[in-house]
């Protein structure tokens, strides 16, 4: 077999072909991690496990540092002190294959056991390499390699036999430096979607009134006086759920949301969708179920963890679009803000009110709609509630947006993760 190839994709001025060489090649050493139980962080030593990588990222989690237990004065660690161009490897357990590469930004760190260490050559990119321990040939190497006894493992001997694409140094630092500039700016678009996301939970709690309040801590500029109890039925000019249908995964015609359309509070219509007939064959009028701008729908027949959540339609739909029977439609009468209510599922009253409602099943939990419309929250007038949920609609479409750029950078990098290695 020929061992010359070329990848899809290359940066412009770069013509050699490139060639397989083997983990142990390009490594001056390949050596396991140091056996010791963690302590408390000692404010220089940080010690780094399998459970302190990021399954998805790859980065070191600093949130819970800890250090070696080990006695730094009486004996000499520094062969398990990490330094630049170190790559390590998982070696046991379900995370067999999880990869890490040491970044000098990490500080003085420490490997432990489960750990395999290979230390490249400093003509070799470290980047370039790390970034091959993430595409689809790496997993089938690692299921492959790991498979050979009933208990996952790959060992120190095994990895140095995986087999890398490899190039000149020049191409190799070219093509490290972009997805290192890839992922950087993934870290960063992560961190401020998690910035967002805490900033909404805090808002959430102290922009809604808390249990005996009736008026919240943070108030927006121009309101005062109390906030009023008002009854989820009288807030709603219409309560309906569902066609209960067994669904085509064909587009024979109408897309149907169901549970798992429903995420994170939001309303996902691009993806898992499953559909109906128009003409209902079996005699009902869809269009009594079509969803509409601010309808809000909630899942109230299904798993314990899913009941209550739920979505509000932000804009009209595409096309006409009906729902499930395990979903309930939400219409907000003409004196109430939509968009306030929808928010109201997100706070810990509604939440705690829907646990006590909720019958629990062996395949599916649910409550009754006789139940739900009984919630009580408070409300205040309809200028706050339009004010209030103008302020969470703008930051939900921040974290929409930023939820949507990670996806787009996530599936560009994938891509070149296919075509820029051999």
């Amino acid at each position: 077999m020929n061992n010359f190839k070329i990848p899809k994709i290359r940066f412009m001025n770069f013509n050699d072909k490139w060639k397989y060489k083997i983990l142990g090649e390009i490594s001056s050493s390949i050596e396991y991690g140091l056996n010791a139980s963690a302590k408390d962080f000692d404010g220089i030593h940080k010690y780094l496990r399998i459970t302190d990588i990021d399954d998805s990222s790859r980065l070191f989690l600093t949130d819970k540092l800890s250090s070696p237990d080990v006695n730094f004065t009486e004996e000499n660690y520094e062969n398990y002190k990490l330094q630049k161009n170190d790559l390590l490897f998982a070696r046991t357990g379900a995370s067999v294959g999880k990869t890490y590469l040491y970044r000098e930004s990490d500080g003085e760190v420490y490997y432990a056991g489960f750990l395999i260490k290979a230390r490249l050559h400093d003509s070799y990119d470290g980047n370039f390499v790390f970034q091959q321990t993430l595409t689809d040939k790496y997993k089938q190497f690692t299921e492959i390699t790991s498979q050979r006894s009933g208990q996952p493992g790959i060992n120190g001997k095994e990895y140095g036999n995986w087999k890398i694409g490899m190039t000149s140094y020049s191409e190799q630092s070219a093509i490290g430096s972009l997805f290192r500039t890839l992922d950087d700016l993934l870290a960063s678009y992560k961190e401020n979607l998690a910035n967002y996301q805490s900033l909404k939970a805090t808002m959430l709690s102290k922009m809604f009134p808390k249990v005996g309040q009736r008026v919240p801590e943070i108030r927006l500029d121009g309101f005062e006086g109390d906030w009023r109890i008002v009854k989820l039925g009288d807030v709603l000019s219409e309560l309906k759920s569902g066609l209960s249908r067994e669904l085509s995964n064909d587009d024979i015609g109408l897309p149907v949301i169901r549970a798992n359309n429903i995420s994170d509070g939001n309303l996902n219509l691009d993806r898992d969708i499953k559909y109906w007939f128009k003409e209902d064959p079996k005699g009902a009028n869809t269009a009594n179920y079509f969803v509409k701008k601010n309808d809000i729908l909630v899942n109230f027949i299904n798993s314990e963890a899913k009941m209550g959540t739920a979505a509000i339609v932000s804009r009209e739909p595409d096309r006409e679009t009906i729902y499930t029977t395990n979903i309930l439609k939400l219409t907000v009468k003409e004196d109430y803000y939509p968009y306030f209510i929808y928010l109201m599922t997100f706070v810990q009253s509604y939440q705690n009110y829907i646990k006590s409602i909720t019958k629990p099943a062996v395949n599916q939990a649910s409550f009754t709609t006789v139940d739900f419309k009984k919630y009580e929250f408070l409300c205040p007038a309809f200028q706050e509630q339009q004010a209030i949920g103008a302020c969470f609609s703008n930051l939900d479409n921040l974290i929409n947006s930023h939820k949507e750029k990670i996806s787009q950078l996530e599936t560009l990098k994938k891509k070149l993760l296919q075509d820029m290695f051999i």
